[in-house]
């Protein structure tokens, strides 16, 4: 410390300040705004929202810097600076494919066009980006992949777009996954990369080539186009102008008026609710069909429809299972030992911290509302019921005067259970699926105390890249389209009718190694809505707690690359529109919207708490009528 700096109680500046402040006026300039706020940290660099109050996240750079470390943090910066200037993130959503692998396809290409025209443009851009995705790839350990269902298709494609746009190799970390996939992509699509150079300026025009280049691989979404096609035909008859003089060149007008607009949530969770109302049952005025409009006319009064019938009339689907012979449901204390389960449990209430604060002052905020709603409440001056004594005076003054009785209204979630249906996939492992296990235990006991059953299930399978089914499938010869190849594992941690307390050891199994691998989310849901059929509860309420589409890379290496998403969607429609449970989903830094009526999505962890608390309370408010489909 400086003599100055000792006279003032001020440390000294850190010797990193210049490169940060340059660093952080390079991506300004880069993406030509000038109000972007730039922070750096030890953790994982993002870039957060488009446009004025865009915000980006850059690594701390080491005291000790090398040369090294400069580039790396400044292909971060330029990486960051081309998206916001030359990337339109509307126009990007409208033209996402809506299969989940196709998408992130489409998503790792895109970028590699936005930075491939920094590259292209700027000699000393283009070796910041290749620092930063040698450093990349190299973190990931991707030269360590020698087999090519453990190498990222998108990575592959996405390095492979960005060598023929710029004639860069491919990083040193990242030359094996792509020469794991070459040979196939070249023969199938080569001819549709080799034109991707003439469309990079025009994204609508490049994201038309990707479609292209996704059906030589049999991953293309043409419905997408064709929605795109049909509004820029509409756009174009509805904006016909009466003389000739208009100007057609360049870029479109849509794409003018997005250029410089800064994203806001509320586009957002639009654009998603009109991706939802697209994907909905034709009705006559658009809106989603009544549900005793959906169920059959042989349907009881009640509405509800017994367990044995429901998937009468499902959707078809071709989804199948290869065996259900090493499937298996099982309570969480038969996994593990008592002792085990103990220790596990004790590891989770170490992790909870503050977390169990908030979650716990949540958790008696909604325990007032509850309570407040179980308070009395009644219905006076009737002719039968209980004799109402506050009225007895009248009595006396007017003999004449009738009796007048009361009687006890009904509240709405006395008759109620709750499943809490928790993915317990891999990409969970770490805080959510601390966070997860939390806040179950949590609200578990909140809505226990409160008169509410609650039910908590997890689920995954029993082995990566496929178990013993998959061992089966190989010796029978390997038939085509065998259908789901894992051996399923889906776990009780709580049944309903258990008390919290014999079954509070139980969450920390969560915390066990290795117990989290795939997830394949429609037979998982299937099965906790049957379980929720066969409860007695008047009313059944199922939330989804989960990070991301499913994924099972055994049954996806043999099947459709949407093959566990279709089924995923089939089942969801039939609990939303021929089911009495009422379905919820929560998405962990997943835009579950695209599949559940009734969802939200958080980027955060640390948000779930305060989301699931919230949405029960919604739920359960009195005097508010809950109606299917209408909550995104």
């Amino acid at each position: 410390m400086t003599l100055s700096n000792r006279k003032t109680g001020q440390s000294a500046p850190s010797p990193n300040e210049p490169l940060k402040r340059s660093v952080a006026g390079c991506l300004r300039a880069l993406a030509r705004t000038p109000d972007i706020e730039v922070a750096y940290a030890a953790e994982k660099p993002m870039l957060m929202g488009y446009g004025a109050g865009a915000k980006a996240r850059l690594p701390e750079p080491p005291r000790k810097i090398t040369t090294k470390d400069v580039d790396i943090l400044r292909g971060f910066a330029d990486s960051f600076g081309l998206r916001l200037a030359c990337h339109n993130v509307q126009l990007h959503r409208k033209l996402s494919p809506e299969m989940q692998s196709s998408r992130a396809i489409f998503d790792a290409v895109e970028q590699a066009r936005v930075e491939a025209i920094g590259s292209r443009r700027m000699y000393g851009v283009a070796n910041n980006l290749t620092a930063m995705l040698e450093d990349r790839y190299h973190r990931g350990k991707y030269e360590d992949i020698t087999d090519r269902a453990d190498a990222p298709l998108e990575d592959a494609l996405a390095l492979m777009v960005r060598e023929r746009l710029t004639g860069q190799k491919p990083p040193e970390a990242a030359l094996k996954i792509v020469d794991l996939w070459r040979e196939f992509i070249e023969k199938r699509a080569g001819k549709e990369l080799d034109k991707l150079g003439a469309t990079i300026e025009d994204q609508r025009l490049f994201a038309k080539s990707i479609h292209r280049l996704l059906e030589t691989l049999d991953m293309g979404d043409p419905s997408t186009l064709d929605k795109d096609e049909s509004e820029d035909d509409n756009n174009k008859n509805e904006s016909q102008p009466e003389d000739n003089s208009q100007d057609t060149t360049g870029q479109s007008s849509e794409d003018q008026a997005f250029e410089g607009m800064e994203l806001q949530e509320t586009d957002s969770a639009q654009d998603d609710l009109n991706e939802g109302a697209e994907e909905a049952p034709d009705s006559p005025s658009g809106e989603f069909p009544d549900e005793t409009d959906a169920m059959d006319s042989t349907e009881p009064a009640q509405g509800k429809r017994p367990p044995n019938q429901m998937g009468h009339n499902r959707t078809q689907s071709d989804y199948k299972a290869y065996s259900h012979k090493f499937d298996e449901t099982i309570h969480a204390e038969d996994l593990c030992e008592g002792e085990e389960l103990d220790r596990l449990r004790a590891f989770l209430d170490k992790q909870l911290g503050a977390l169990q604060g908030v979650v716990g002052r949540l958790a008696n905020r909604l325990q007032r509302r509850l309570l407040a709603q179980q308070n009395r409440a009644w219905e006076f001056d009737l002719e039968e019921g209980q004799l109402d004594p506050v009225r007895l005076p009248r009595i006396i003054i007017d003999p004449y005067q009738a009796l007048s009785f009361r009687q006890e209204k009904d509240t709405n979630f006395r008759d109620t259970v709750v499943t809490l249906l928790i993915d317990n996939s891999g990409s969970m492992r770490g805080r959510p699926i601390t966070v997860a296990a939390t806040c179950a235990d949590i609200l578990a006991r909140t809505l226990e105390r409160c008169g509410v059953k609650v039910e908590i299930l997890g689920f995954t399978t029993k082995a990566w890249k496929g178990g013993a089914a998959r061992e089966s499938w190989l010796q029978g010869g390997k038939p085509a389209n065998p259908g789901r190849l894992n051996d399923l594992r889906h776990i009780i941690y709580k049944s309903a009718d258990a008390p919290w307390r014999r079954a509070r050891r139980n969450l920390g199994l969560m915390m066990r190694e290795g117990l989290l691998k795939e997830n394949i989310d429609g037979e998982a849901l299937d099965w906790a809505h049957k379980r929720l059929l066969g409860r007695p509860e008047q009313r059944r309420i199922l939330m989804m707690i989960s990070d991301g589409a499913p994924v099972d890379d055994s049954t996806l290496s043999v099947n459709n690359g949407n093959y566990l998403e279709r089924h995923l969607r089939s089942v969801i429609e039939e609990i939303e529109t021929r089911s009495p449970v009422e379905l919820i989903a929560i998405g962990i830094g997943h835009d579950v919207t695209r599949y559940y009526r009734r969802a939200v999505t958080i980027v955060d962890a640390e948000e779930l708490g305060g989301v699931m608390t919230e949405k029960l309370a919604e739920l359960f408010e009195e005097g508010v009528k809950v109606v299917r489909r209408g909550w995104r």
